[in-house]
């Protein structure tokens, strides 16, 4: 794995985009503390008329383009090599700064509740370009039973940096302290890091399989007691807050504050509960076609269909797929797609240090993409991914002012997942190879058993963990351990063997720090198969409609931009559609198989 400075500038994302050196940042940083000593000034004028009102929010409005410039550097900065200590600061004081920020702005929601429905509408009279804001205007006032009074909301506010604290510290620990034992196999040697552990776990070599998955959680095994207070102490600032609030539980809170209601997250999980007897169905078909007494864990994400050509995927093939399946969405899109490869959006390999995984960052200059690429197909449909966040955040930033652009994070996995539908459906056409095809299946059904199941999965898990704290459990590693554990049976059923180390495996989900993200995944995963299916055979007039989703932002409540394509969440005809591809799938799989 190649120190930062030994990876070519080509496959650097291009972080001087949005600052061409880090003085330029610190400079902007400074402007950011010297706007926010303006803020008092404005509370104490706070909102007596029409003027006021649109003056605080033109404030912040031309604020945001400088606060999402200053934390995307830092973030990006901080990612390329966690162990760098320069900006590791430069990320803890764009943090601080924030806090100060949030804090003095702080007395927007109480001010905003004291004033009277015939207030804002006398106020937007008055003012016709409040009108711009009347839409954030009516969603904070929505959150009136649970906003709190002003003094309250500025202590509050100054506790984010507090609050924001088990995130960090998670990240410090998985990507810059933790070390692995590497994996000795015939005399070569594995390195094993959070980036190489997938690839590795891909392995078609089983006794590399198992060391990798022994020595990757025996390090998880000695550290539970620290993962365990880190996650416990995310647990209680969130409900923290939410009983602040006013709510009856966490997750009321967490779901309220992107306007989804809980319905959507409890119908999610009894539904694949409900359809639990496919997902054992698969794992009792990778049992059979692995030829193995006893299918462990380590053997889960193994290939079942050897072939080559599925880890020899080199980027440039991957970019021009990717592209290429793209195309039905139109010219337009594809233009903007290859001028994102071409200018510096991604972040494309591993280096020592780099935060593992992938995302993408939607700066209003353009989007960020990390990738830590390893030239196979996972690798090629987390490009898919990763540039449909990308693609939905560049069209939101065109069509919308900052206030607007950012979508709600429940609509966020739809455009990814279509993204990756196409992919398959591209690389399906153009195959007529049985084992090629029987790769390719299998891979989406992998992608169905990560995302529909294992990620509902994750979100009962987190479910559960709230409500025993809730119930005054203390949340200690031997609770969170049986949790797991338990679930893992449950979803995973008897054809495979539940080896006591997957218990250790909650320790390294990041997503537990993001308030009940990860059902976003499958719910995102059951629209997209909706709209997949509809673009491609051409009905409703999807494709259009897509396109039009993604220039929405959060113009709208995410439920209602959903509604836009015809699609209702709080069915569970939805993720039940979903649910009989994936079963279309293991049909065509078994096929396949038996040719």
């Amino acid at each position: 794995i190649p120190e930062r400075n030994e990876i070519d500038a080509a496959f650097k994302w291009h972080t001087g985009d949005l600052y061409p050196d880090d003085a330029s940042f610190l400079c902007e940083l400074e402007y950011l503390g010297t706007q926010t000593e303006r803020l008092p000034e404005l509370e104490k004028r706070g909102f007596p008329d029409a003027a006021s009102l649109l003056a605080f929010y033109d404030f912040c409005s031309d604020m945001m383009p400088v606060i999402n410039r200053l934390n995307t550097y830092s973030m990006l900065k901080c990612d390329e090599d966690t162990s760098n200590q320069l900006y590791q600061d430069y990320k803890s004081r764009v943090s601080a700064a924030l806090v100060k920020y949030r804090s003095a702005c702080s007395f927007k929601l109480p001010k905003l509740m004291a004033l009277s429905d015939e207030d804002i509408e006398s106020y937007c009279k008055a003012e016709p370009a409040l009108v711009f804001y009347r839409h954030d205007i009516d969603e904070c006032r929505r959150l009136k039973a649970h906003t709190l009074d002003e003094q309250s909301e500025h202590i509050l506010a100054k506790a984010g940096d507090i609050l924001e604290t088990p995130d960090n510290i998670f990240a410090m620990m998985s990507y810059a302290d933790l070390k692995f034992p590497p994996v000795e196999h015939d005399g070569q040697t594995y390195p094993l890091t959070a980036g190489t552990f997938i690839p590795l776990m891909q392995n078609n070599n089983r006794d590399i399989r198992e060391k990798a998955y022994n020595n990757y959680y025996s390090v998880y095994n000695d550290f539970q007691n620290t993962y365990a207070a880190i996650l416990s102490a995310q647990v209680k600032a969130l409900s923290f807050e939410s009983e602040l609030r006013g709510y009856p539980s966490t997750l009321d809170a967490a779901l309220d504050a992107t306007h989804v209601d809980t319905a959507v997250y409890h119908s999610l999980i009894d539904t694949v509960r409900a359809n639990m007897h496919y997902m054992h169905r698969y794992v009792g078909l990778r049992k059979r076609m692995l030829n193995v007494d006893k299918l462990h864990f380590y053997d889960i994400y193994a290939p079942l269909v050897d072939d080559n050509s599925a880890s020899n995927i080199p980027f440039d093939k991957a970019r021009e797929d990717v592209i290429n399946a793209m195309s039905v969405y139109g010219d337009e899109y594809v233009n903007i797609l290859k001028a994102g490869f071409d200018n510096g959006w991604i972040d494309i390999y591993e280096n020592k240090g780099k935060r593992s995984g992938a995302y993408s960052c939607g700066a209003y200059i353009h989007p960020y993409v990390l990738l830590n690429y390893h030239n196979d197909l996972d690798s090629e449909f987390t490009l898919a991914h990763e540039m449909g966040h990308a693609m939905h955040s560049y069209l939101s930033n065109t069509h919308q002012k900052p206030l607007y652009a950012g979508y709600r994070i429940f609509v966020a996995e739809v455009a990814s997942t279509c993204n990756e539908a196409l992919l398959m459906q591209y690389l399906l056409k153009n195959t007529t190879d049985s084992k090629e095809r029987a790769v390719l299946i299998n891979h989406f059904l992998e992608q169905f058993k990560g995302t529909l199941y294992r990620q509902t999965m994750f979100a009962e898990f987190e479910r559960d963990m709230y409500k025993k704290h809730e119930n005054n459990e203390i949340l200690t590693y031997e609770v969170l351990n049986n949790s797991y554990y338990e679930l893992n049976k449950k979803y995973f059923g008897d054809k495979v063997v539940v080896d006591e180390y997957i218990k250790y495996e909650w320790e390294r989900i990041p997503h537990f720090y993001y308030n009940f993200y990860v059902y976003k995944y499958a719910t995102g995963l059951s629209a997209a198969c909706y709209i997949v299916d509809n673009i491609l055979n051409n009905t409703n007039n999807m494709k259009e409609k897509y396109l039009n989703f993604l220039t929405l932002g959060s113009s709208l409540p995410p439920l209602e931009e959903l509604k836009t394509m015809g699609i209702d969440m709080t069915d569970s005809k939805v993720v039940e559609s979903a649910i009989k591809m994936f079963e279309n799938l293991l049909n065509q799989f078994e096929e396949l198989l038996e040719k």
